[in-house]
């Protein structure tokens, strides 16, 4: 269990649209912080193997994004989806997603996400190093709440999916009342 920790701090290289360059390709880089993310708010944090995988977009992200106002009833300000994918993968999955409540993070290098314990090596089926899949409640960079799936190792045969989903979030969040908006 990770309740108590501190998330690490690390830089996470993003790509963020700005009309002002013009062109086809209207984006720039932006590096943004574990600070800029979490400070200061009441977060879920979900992380998972990939983006455009089976799992993660047809259950995981959607149920998140579904859910978002049932989190905010809980008293959570953001939730974030992190993959070690880069900036670009995370952005086109965002877009293709539909997202308009949950943020992604790209963890490219999976720097956050080796810190975190949870770097994976998934060459098995063609992926190199992933993260394995878990939720957490962060309450101001400390984590309150862990979710992590089981099984965790390296070119692991299965892709286990239940503990992190947004249903068994909310319900820890419902009967703890963290945070919850009056």
């Amino acid at each position: 269990m990770k309740n108590g920790i501190s998330l690490p701090q690390v830089t996470f290289h993003t790509r963020v649209r700005d009309d002002s360059i013009g062109g086809d390709n209207p984006y720039r880089w932006e590096e943004k912080t574990t600070s800029d993310y979490f400070s200061g708010k009441k977060a879920v944090l979900f992380s998972l193997p990939g983006a455009f995988t089976p799992t993660c977009s047809t259950y995981q992200l959607p149920g998140y994004e579904k859910s978002h106002g049932d989190f905010v009833e809980q008293g959570i300000d953001e939730i974030y989806c992190l993959s070690v994918n880069d900036s670009f993968v995370m952005n086109k999955w965002a877009l293709d997603q539909g997202l308009k409540n949950v943020k992604v993070i790209p963890d490219g290098a999976g720097e956050f996400t080796r810190r975190m314990g949870m770097l994976v090596d998934k060459s098995n089926i063609g992926f190199g190093f992933r993260s394995w899949r878990y939720a957490a409640i962060v309450d101001d960079g400390v984590v309150v709440a862990w979710f992590e799936e089981p099984g965790i190792c390296d070119n692991h045969g299965e892709d286990p999916y239940g503990i992190s989903s947004p249903e068994t979030v909310l319900e820890w969040l419902k009967e703890n009342n963290f945070g919850k908006v009056a």
